[in-house]
C-alpha cells in the first residue's frame, strides 16, 4: 500500500483554503479508516485493549523518526551543521532518534525473529537521550513478551512502512496525527464501555470547542483522557488562521495507561503540554493548584460514587457548597470554576441527572452556582453518543465574567465581542440531532456542530460583532433554543432541563386553512369510524361462526 500526498500551500482565511483543508482532511481521514482496517486484520485473538498499545506504538515511533529523519536531511546539506549532534534537534522541538531506533533500522528488521525485542530497544533508547525529557516512562515496551506474535509484528511493520510521507515535514507530521487519532477512535469503539474511559467522541469535543473558541491562553483539562480536548483546539485555532503557539495547554489524568496514550498523542501532533500523571487524581492531589486557565475543556466519569468525597469536607474550592459523598459531579463542576481565570469559559460534559437532582444537597448548589451567575448555557445531547454508555448527556458550558466586558480570546484579526448576558442561560435542546453511524451509536454532522455553536454564538455576540460577521440576531426557536432570566429558572426550582424552556417546535405551516383543515380531518375520521364499524361486524360474524362450527 503507497500512498503519495502533494504540500498544500493555502492561506486558512479564505473559503477557498477552509474547502481544500477539509477536503485534505477528509481525504486523511479516508486513507486513516482504511489504514485501521488493515492493520485491524492482523491483530488475530490479541484484544483491542491489548493491540492498541502495540499498534500506538509503532506509529509513534514511526512519527518521530519521520520528523527527526527530514530534519536531519535538512541539516545534512548545511555545512555548518552537525546532523548527527541532538541539540540541534532539541532547538527545533523534534525528538532525537538513535541509529538502532530508526525506522528504517527497524523495517530492514520487520522479518526477525527478535523484531519485537528490537522495537523494545528503540524505546528504551529513545526514552535515555537526555534531550527527550519529555518520553521518559512514556513510550511501550513489551513487544518481546512471547505471546505477541511476531510474525504479526513484523506485518505490522511493514504496513505502516509502506505509507509514503516524505512530501514534507509538516505534511507527514499532519497525517501520522490523524492516523493516530483514528486508531484511538477505532480502539475505543472496538472496547466499547472500557473504550470510553479513555476516549471522548469527537463530535462532542467538537462541539465544545466551537462554542468557546479557544484562541489563545491556557486550556486546561483535569481529567484529559487521551488528549482529544487538546488536539481538536488546536484544530480549531488552525482552521480559523490563528497560532496554536499562543495556546498553553495543561492536563492531568488518574489512569496512568491512559496518560502514555495522551503524551504520545500530543507528542505525534507537535503540542508542547503540561500533562500529569498521578494517581490520586485531581480532587486529592492537585497536579496545577495555582492554574487560573482561560479555557476548561472537560468530560469526568459519569456519576462516579467512590471519588473520596468524605476525606475533603472543608476544601476551599467547593464555594457553592459540599458534594455529595455518593457522586462527584458537582465536585467536579467547582474543580473547574476553582481553576477558571476572572474572564475564563469552561464547557463540561455531564450525566443528565445534574441538571436536576435535588438529592444529597446537589439542588442547593445547583441554586447557588445558577445565583451567582456562573451559568451560561445548558445544551442536552442526545443518547448514544458515547462508546461507553448510550445514556444521553448534557453540556454545561460555565462562565466567570458573563458581562460585555468580557471579550477575552483573541486570535489574528480576530476580537471577539460579548454581549452582556448576566442574569441570562441560553438553553439548547439538541436531543432530537446527529444521526446513527451505526446499530449503537450516534454521531453529530458539521451541520449539527455550526448550529448549536452558532446559535450560542450569535447569542453571545454583541450586535456589532453580528454585524460585522453577517451573522443574524440570535432569536428563541420553540423546540430547540431559548434565553431565559433567572426569574423563570426560579419558577423550575432551578432545574435546568432545557426541554422546560424551549417548549414545542412550531408545527409546520402548509397553507391550509385551519376551517379546512378542521372540515378535511373530520371527514376522515367519520370514514374510519364507519370502517370501523364494519370490521367490528365482520369480526363479530366470524366469531359467531366459529363458536357455531364447534357446537
Amino acid at each position: 500500500m503507497a500512498i503519495g500526498y502533494g504540500l498544500l500551500q493555502t492561506k486558512s482565511n479564505s473559503q477557498g483554503a477552509h474547502f481544500m483543508a477539509n477536503t485534505s482532511r477528509q481525504a486523511d481521514l479516508d486513507f486513516a479508516a482504511d489504514l485501521f482496517k488493515a492493520a485491524d486484520k492482523m491483530r488475530g485473538g490479541l484484544e483491542p485493549s491489548e493491540y492498541k498499545h502495540v499498534a500506538l506504538g509503532l506509529i509513534f515511533l514511526k512519527y518521530i523518526s519521520e520528523a527527526f529523519q527530514a530534519m536531519h536531511d535538512q541539516l545534512a546539506t548545511d555545512d555548518f551543521a552537525d546532523p548527527e549532534d541532538p541539540e540541534e534537534y532539541l532547538a527545533e522541538n523534534i525528538f532525537w532518534v538513535p541509529e538502532t531506533a530508526r525506522w528504517s533500522f527497524i523495517q530492514d528488521n520487520a522479518r526477525s525473529e527478535n523484531i519485537g525485542k528490537i522495537i523494545d530497544d528503540a524505546m528504551e533508547a529513545i526514552e535515555a537521550e537526555p534531550t527527550n525529557e519529555t518520553l521518559k516512562g512514556v513510550l511501550p515496551k513489551n513487544y518481546a513478551r512471547p505471546t505477541l506474535d511476531k510474525t504479526m509484528l513484523g506485518e505490522l511493520v511493514d504496513l505502516f512502512s509502506n505509507v509514503k510521507m516524505h512530501d514534507s515535514a509538516d505534511r507527514a507530521r499532519d497525517l501520522l496525527g490523524r492516523v493516530y487519532e483514528y486508531f484511538i477512535s477505532g480502539f475505543a469503539s472496538a472496547e466499547g464501555k472500557r473504550g470510553g474511559e479513555f476516549f471522548t467522541p469527537r463530535s462532542v469535543v467538537r462541539t465544545l470547542v466551537e462554542m468557546l473558541e479557544p484562541y489563545q491562553g491556557r486550556v486546561y483539562d483535569p481529567c484529559c483522557g487521551s488528549g482529544g480536548m487538546f488536539i481538536q483546539s488546536e484544530k480549531f485555532i488552525e482552521d480559523h488562521g490563528g497560532n496554536p503557539l499562543n495556546l498553553s495547554v495543561y492536563g492531568q489524568e488518574i489512569n496512568h495507561t491512559t496518560w502514555r496514550l495522551a503524551k504520545m498523542n500530543l507528542a505525534v501532533h507537535g503540542i508542547d503540554a503540561a500533562i500529569e500523571w498521578d494517581s490520586a487524581g485531581s480532587f486529592h492531589k492537585d497536579a496545577h493548584p495555582g492554574l487560573k486557565a482561560d479555557c476548561i475543556l472537560a468530560n469526568p466519569p459519569f456519576n462516579i460514587s467512590d471519588w473520596g468525597g468524605d476525606r475533603l469536607l472543608e476544601d476551599d474550592r467547593w464555594q457553592y457548597g459540599i458534594p455529595p459523598k455518593g457522586n462527584a459531579n458537582f465536585a467536579w463542576i467547582q474543580h473547574i470554576i476553582h481553576h477558571l481565570a476572572p474572564r475564563g469559559h469552561a464547557g463540561v460534559v455531564l450525566a443528565n441527572g445534574s441538571m436536576s437532582s435535588q438529592t444529597s444537597g446537589e439542588g442547593e448548589i445547583r441554586k447557588r452556582l445558577i445565583e451567582e451567575d456562573r451559568v451560561d448555557c445548558m445544551v442536552a445531547l442526545p443518547g448514544q453518543l458515547f462508546y461507553s454508555t448510550q445514556i444521553p448527556v448534557c453540556l454545561w458550558i460555565l462562565s466567570r465574567d458573563k458581562s460585555a466586558s468580557a471579550s477575552s480570546s483573541e486570535a489574528v484579526g480576530h476580537q471577539r465581542m460579548l454581549r452582556d448576558r448576566r442574569g441570562e442561560v441560553l438553553f439548547i435542546d439538541a436531543r432530537n440531532m446527529g444521526h446513527m453511524v451505526d446499530r449503537v451509536r450516534r454521531e453529530f454532522s458539521d451541520e449539527d456542530i455550526d448550529k448549536i455553536a452558532g446559535t450560542y454564538r450569535r447569542w453571545r455576540a454583541k450586535p456589532e460583532t453580528l454585524e460585522e460577521k453577517g451573522w443574524e440576531a440570535y432569536a428563541d426557536e420553540p423546540g430547540f433554543c431559548k434565553s431565559e432570566g433567572l426569574e423563570t429558572i426560579r419558577k423550575f426550582d432551578h432545574v435546568l432541563t432545557p426541554g422546560r424552556y424551549v417548549g414545542a417546535a412550531d408545527a409546520e405551516n402548509d397553507g391550509v386553512r385551519f376551517e379546512e383543515k378542521f372540515t378535511e380531518l373530520s371527514d376522515r375520521l367519520s370514514e374510519l369510524f364507519t370502517i370501523s364499524g364494519s370490521l367490528e361486524q365482520q369480526i363479530d360474524e366470524q366469531l359467531s361462526k366459529v363458536a357455531s362450527d364447534g357446537r
